[in-house]
């Protein structure tokens, strides 16, 4: 079995936090389009209701109709505003997570050019070898055949 130098391990080890970086942004981003989505379904549902509100008002509805209207536009705005301190919440994840992506991916990528740069000399010390041993071959072969003639 063939050892794994440490880089190489290191490169493994890189990629699998950038794998793990990725899942995450990827659940973020799908956190933060969920908490869109549902901000303008309230923003839509509270247009629809308000403009219910006003169609009835101007036809004549009692004090206490009134008062119900009120009061549900009123927690409507309440869960608009809180969907909307999600939803900037859930942009501020999702930045830290693209930021936490970029720096493990620089990472990966750094070690990556590392071990290319390792097995570049690696090659080049084997192609050495290689050479040498040819060329110790073909002058032994040389002397051979000289001693040989003698």
């Amino acid at each position: 079995m063939v050892q794994k130098s440490p880089l190489h391990t290191l490169q493994e080890l890189a990629h699998t936090r950038v794998d793990e970086a990725t899942r995450r942004l990827g659940e973020l981003m799908a956190g933060e389009q969920a908490a869109e989505v549902k901000l303008k379904l309230l923003q839509d549902y509270r247009k629809e209701y308000s403009s219910r509100f006003m169609e009835n008002a101007r036809n004549g509805i009692d004090p206490n109709a009134w008062r119900n209207y009120s009061n549900f536009l009123a927690k409507l705005d309440e869960a608009i505003g809180a969907q909307q301190f999600m939803l900037e919440r859930s942009r501020q994840a999702t930045a830290q997570g693209q930021q936490s992506w970029v720096a493990e991916n620089t990472r990966a990528k750094a070690f990556d050019t590392l071990n290319e740069r390792q097995e570049k000399l690696a090659a080049a010390r084997h192609e050495k070898f290689e050479q040498r041993q040819t060329d110790e071959h073909a002058m032994k072969n040389f002397r051979n055949q000289h001693e040989g003639e003698e």
